[in-house]
This record gives structure tokens, C-alpha cells and sequence, in this order.
């Protein structure tokens, strides 16, 4: 004869396995400190310590970035020093300042839009920008435009850095007129 289940004894039941799996993810949650890897060290520069080949310290922030059909005297190619700011950029205070913004520990600040990403069908004109160098202490080679709200929004992350493209800038924008 099959056993009779009470609606108390099932109400028992859910709550201890919700408990067993709270549990279980509280403890899978984070890793432990014993468990904990070390980053590896970066090796040592055999151009001395602190030196790279060039003689700057190592961990400068050295960037070139070409933009074109930004408008106006937005387009050229700049170069950017951070700490202290310095190059050829029409900012390099506000570009610097923007960078370290958008700097976090374990994230590329140059990092393209996901390939996931669900992306706003606007079009922001025809701007391009190409940035090249080292960026805390890593080598940068990234592509921007922008081409839809993500990219957008990737743009104009780093303004100054890059020029200001936005519509209200009144660059960048196709129109249709009837």
C-alpha cells in the first residue's frame, strides 16, 4: 500500500533541501585563503630594474590613438603619456584622467563589446579610432567605431580620450531629411 504524504511533511522537506542548498552555496561561494593561487611575478627587465629598453619605468602608460571622420580637428593621431600626463593629445590631463577612470584590477579597460551582447540598433556616425601602446603595463591594440549602442557607449566611456562624437557634439550623426 503506498504511503500517504501530509502537506506538513512535504513543507518539511522543501525547507531542509533550500537549507542543504544555501548551504552548499555558501561554501562554494568564494574559495578559501588555503586555497588561494598566487599571481605569478612578472620576470625581472633585463634592462635593469624599474628600466624598459627605452629607458622609461616600467608600468609608464604610453598610448597612440589615430581617429578619423570624428570631424572637425578631432582626427589625427595623438600621443598619450600618463603619470604624470603628457604627448601631442589636445588633453592629455582630462584623456589621462578618463583612462584611470575606466582602469579596474582583473578588467581590460580597451576590452571589445562582448560577442553576447545585446546592442541598441543606433548608429553614431562614422568615427573610428585606433589605440595602440601600453596601458598599465599591458600591451593595448583596440579598434572602436561607432557603429551601435554598445559600441557607443564603449566610445564614450573614454571621452576625452577619444573626442566627444555625441549628437549633441552635431558630428558624427546621419540625418534623413524628407
Amino acid at each position: 500500500m503506498p504511503h500517504a504524504t501530509t502537506p506538513h511533511a512535504v513543507r518539511r522537506l522543501i525547507v531542509a533541501a533550500g537549507a542543504s542548498l544555501a548551504a552548499l552555496g555558501a561554501f562554494s561561494a568564494a574559495p578559501s585563503a588555503a586555497h588561494a593561487v598566487p599571481s605569478p611575478a612578472l620576470p625581472p627587465s633585463p634592462h635593469g630594474p624599474d628600466r624598459s629598453a627605452d629607458g622609461h619605468h616600467l608600468g609608464d602608460h604610453h598610448l597612440n590613438v589615430t581617429v578619423r571622420d570624428a570631424g572637425g580637428d578631432a582626427d589625427g593621431t595623438y600621443e598619450l603619456d600618463c603619470h604624470p600626463s603628457r604627448g601631442s593629445h589636445p588633453d592629455p590631463a582630462g584623456a589621462c584622467r578618463a583612462l584611470d577612470r575606466n582602469t579596474r584590477w582583473g578588467s581590460d579597460a580597451f576590452a571589445p563589446v562582448a560577442g553576447d551582447a545585446v546592442c541598441t540598433m543606433r548608429y553614431g556616425g562614422t568615427a573610428t579610432a585606433r589605440v595602440t601602446g601600453t596601458w598599465a603595463g599591458r600591451p593595448v591594440d583596440a579598434a572602436f567605431d561607432r557603429s551601435n549602442g554598445c559600441e557607443i557607449d564603449r566610445w564614450d566611456r573614454l571621452v576625452p580620450f577619444l573626442p566627444d562624437a555625441s549628437e549633441g557634439q552635431g558630428r558624427g550623426v546621419n540625418v534623413l531629411r524628407r
